[in-house]
């Protein structure tokens, strides 16, 4: 029985989390043999959106594939990546007229062709068409070019994750969380073969409040007023997870959390 090895890595926020990309991902792809590598990159640039500058760094240091979420707009230069990368995604149940695609089947000589999805939430975040109808449609016409299926829930609520996770059961061979930037220890495998994580994490700084600098949050919910959140500098890890898939059927062997540290002195501010 063959297996598929899938990286998916957390939102990747700013400089610090390209750079924990550029240096662990070849790391990890040599010790874990990696088939795949999908990465959620709509806070690449600066911590808020993603340009397509940031996009061909992330895609240099080894990703496929890359998936995007609400801050998908916070860079005007998305337009250009939504015109002409076919490997960058944005949420699916955006409407119909909206720039790009929200999902795509990916290919590579040796390699069982690999489907991607990207979805976005609407329970405390910027409301678009609803993806528990979106959703499985677009799964089974993915599942008739390739049983390996990986879905990139962008989504605030907990239970809106998990229920799209039970929703796509048997269809998706992995359901993974993003948004939120901190990682969840449920990982799990449904019983119809589907891998599940609420939320990846996020790639960059956690000395830090979700990748930014401290003090500036702290003074905003003291204060109420609005201050300049930079991107924190230390402790960046590289977080995602690790998923086998079976060629054949799709349905997931296993399911690991991953998260990976970039030795301080290989930390530069200025790459």
């Amino acid at each position: 029985m063959g297996a598929v090895k899938l990286l998916f890595i957390g939102d990747i926020t700013g400089q610090p989390g390209r750079r924990a990309v550029r240096v662990i991902l070849p790391r990890l792809r040599l010790r874990h043999g990696l088939d795949w590598v999908v990465a959620n990159g709509e806070n690449s640039a600066g911590g808020a959106g993603i340009t397509p500058g940031t996009a061909a760094e992330i895609f240099e240091a080894g990703v496929d594939v890359i998936t995007s979420g609400d801050h998908l707009w916070d860079q005007k230069e998305v337009m250009e990546l939504l015109d002409k990368e076919p490997r960058f995604l944005r949420p699916l149940n955006y409407p119909a007229d909206v720039p790009g695609r929200g999902s795509g089947v990916f290919e590579k000589p040796g390699k069982r062709p690999l489907a991607v999805m990207n979805l976005q939430g609407r329970t405390f975040i910027a409301a678009h068409d609803n993806p528990f109808l979106a959703a499985p449609a677009e799964a089974r016409a993915l599942r008739q070019k390739t049983p390996c299926l990986l879905v990139d829930m962008h989504a605030e609520a907990t239970s809106e994750k998990i229920a799209l996770g039970r929703l796509l059961d048997g269809w998706a061979s992995a359901v993974v969380g993003t948004h939120t930037h901190v990682q969840t220890a449920d990982e799990q495998i449904f019983p119809g073969g589907t891998a599940f994580l609420c939320d990846a994490g996020f790639t960059g700084p956690h000395d830090s409040v979700l990748g930014r600098e401290v003090e500036p949050v702290i003074r905003r919910f003291l204060t109420g007023m609005p201050q300049r959140f930079e991107i924190a500098k230390g402790r960046i890890l590289l977080q995602g997870a690790l998923i086998e898939v079976d060629e054949e059927t799709g349905r997931a062997l296993s399911i690991q959390r991953i998260s990976e540290p970039l030795p301080p002195e290989e930390i530069s501010p200025a790459s």
